[in-house]
């Protein structure tokens, strides 16, 4: 593992140790005063009742430091400055131009994962609120994946219920090949809307589709065909939505609640047989400890309605029985909006009350903020309207045409319309992933399309640009060197920020924070850009050309591996 950073932290881990009697936390990091900065001693100190510039001298004089740092100095009140010998750094940089996983290590206990992200509702078109956790899930699939753990994507499709009976007579109407064509051509919201306009405004319409409910759910077969055909040809549409924005879902990872219906009832009965189901106004629920409402009162979560229905919690309890249980998952992902948080957290609650979940594996909510509009309220048509996913995606790709036509000139309308698309697809994306996704963002087609600042276009082009060192000049990088020539201070950061990446990795797979990962790619592309204005590259000769080169390639292939993590493509030219 080429990890400097955490070997840095093992060395002075094991000194405080030896100075404390105990595990203590160097807090190492990256510092604008040296190349790491270790804080430490202050925290012990305070624990210790001591001096904390003593203590650090004092770990300093148990620390193995002098094969990696050149220089290593307290300051301040007790901190320890650490910068890294210009050797080391060529030699690590060097140990990772033939790894192609860039110094990344995979893990000693590979992990099953599941991933339930995007969910679209049958019958209805994919909007802006299906963007973030269609985007961030991707991102955790990519980036758990190729870290080396065993992701299975959950695409938890809205496709039962009593929507379905007016649905189902909506089609019947309009006849079968007409309502399958219609779906076809991607008229979701078209359908859904006359189906409902029939429910609101004719009671016999209303009458017939309650009983096509009930013979839904019955399994009546006709019902059941006709259904399928509307799952079948949503389906289609959504591959469709999948395959412009460059996701990895399929249709095999598609789990709809219908996938679930002869769950439900042992879900109920083993929470009655572990005790944990209460009546409450005749319907089944759960309290799991610390949930009030308002007033105090404990929360309940509806497991089972007091008609005999199922509502969400007990899907929900289905799907994560069902994935502890048969997937054999020890980390269960839930890429959800904020809103959601405390449902889900009732759910997980109930499943470690039934010892579902243990400590041998753990569910995570990966909330995430809205997206805005101009106005600062949530993204909407001038109408008031949900903005079509499709629609979003195409007005972007259709911009990125137009700043790429206009920038290169010289490239040939196919290639043209693929950078247009790389460009495009890659802004929206990264707009989404550069942002906490904690937090709202507001959607701004200028900002996240420019060529300047924090944004995909950026990274794009900076790769780009180091494709056309090696194309221009007819050479390759070297591979397989010795130690590498590191010793102007531009070189220096650029060496440092690429030993970074194995550490950051480890950091966004545990955090599921992505937009640490793109703050990142744009560091590591505004210091590869003050390298290349001020360390010549072809004009070098020697070792110090070899080397140069080397830190080419291996920014280039960084840049590329973070933006593919970011399910974001990197063209050789723009």
């Amino acid at each position: 593992m080429v990890n400097l950073e955490g070997l840095l932290t093992e060395r002075l881990a094991s000194a405080f140790e030896q100075v404390a009697g105990m595990p203590v936390d160097p807090s190492t990091r990256r510092s604008q005063h040296a190349d790491f900065q270790c804080d430490g001693a202050l925290a012990l100190a305070r624990r210790l009742g001591r001096n904390p510039r003593e203590i650090a001298a004092e770990i300093l004089g148990h620390a193995r430091l002098d094969d990696l740092c050149s220089a290593v100095e307290i300051s301040g009140p007790g901190f320890v400055n650490l910068t890294v010998a210009p050797g080391v750094l060529g030699r690590l940089l060097a140990g990772i131009t033939d790894d192609e996983r860039l110094g990344v290590p995979l893990p000693e206990r590979p992990e099953t994962i599941t991933v339930d992200y995007s969910a679209p509702n049958t019958a209805k078109e994919m909007h802006v609120g299906h963007l973030r956790s269609t985007i961030i899930g991707d991102a955790a699939v990519r980036v758990l994946e190729w870290q080396g753990h065993t992701v299975v994507r959950q695409n938890h499709l809205g496709d039962w219920g009593t929507p379905f009976g007016m649905l189902i007579e909506h089609l019947l109407d309009i006849g079968e090949s007409e309502a399958a064509h219609e779906l076809s051509v991607g008229d979701l919201n078209g359908f859904y809307q006359a189906a409902r306009g029939k429910f609101d405004a004719d009671d016999a319409f209303k009458d017939r589709s309650r009983k096509r409910v009930v013979a839904l759910q019955s399994g009546d077969e006709t019902t059941l065909r006709l259904w399928h055909t509307l799952v079948a040809e949503s389906k289609k549409y959504f591959m469709a939505v999948y395959a412009r924005m460059g996701v990895r879902l399929t249709e095999e990872d598609f789990f709809g609640e219908s996938f679930y219906n002869d769950q439900l009832h042992a879900v109920v009965d083993e929470l009655d047989a572990l005790g944990l189901l209460r009546e409450s106004e005749g319907a089944k629920c759960v309290f799991p400890e610390g949930f009030t409402n308002r007033t105090g009162e404990p929360l309940p979560l509806i497991v089972q309605k007091s008609d005999g229905g199922f509502g969400y919690a007990a899907t929900d309890l289905a799907t994560i029985r069902r994935r502890l249980r048969v997937l054999h998952a020890t980390r269960l992902l839930y890429v959800v909006g904020s809103p959601q948080s405390r449902h889900l957290e009732m759910v997980f609650e109930t499943a470690r009350d039934a010892s579902w979940l243990t400590d041998s594996a753990r569910a995570q909510h990966v909330g995430f903020g809205s997206v805005l509009g101009s106005d600062g309220k949530v993204l909407r048509t001038r109408a008031g309207a949900s903005v079509k996913l499709v629609d979003l995606l195409d007005e972007a790709v259709i911009r990125a045409a137009a700043a790429i036509a206009e920038k290169n000139p010289d490239l040939d309308e196919e290639s043209r319309a693929a950078v247009a698309r790389a460009v495009g697809i890659g802004a929206v994306k990264y707009a989404d992933l550069s942002t906490d996704r904690l937090k709202d963002y507001r959607f701004d087609y200028d900002r996240m399309l420019s060529f300047d600042g924090n944004t995909a276009p950026y990274l794009q082009y900076a790769r780009a640009r180091i494709c056309s060192i090696f194309g221009k000049a007819g050479v390759q990088a070297p591979r397989g060197t010795e130690a590498l020539v590191v010793a102007e201070p531009d070189e220096r950061t650029l060496a440092l920020q690429l030993l970074a990446f194995p550490g950051l990795i480890a950091e966004v797979a545990d955090s599921l924070e992505f937009h640490r990962l793109a703050h990142y790619l744009f560091d590591l592309a505004t210091a590869f850009t003050g390298f290349y204005e001020r360390c010549p590259v072809l004009r070098s000769e020697g070792e110090v050309l070899r080397s140069r080169l080397v830190l080419c390639d291996l920014t280039a292939r960084t840049l590329a591996v973070g933006l593919e993590l970011l399910g974001i493509e990197a063209p050789d030219r723009m």
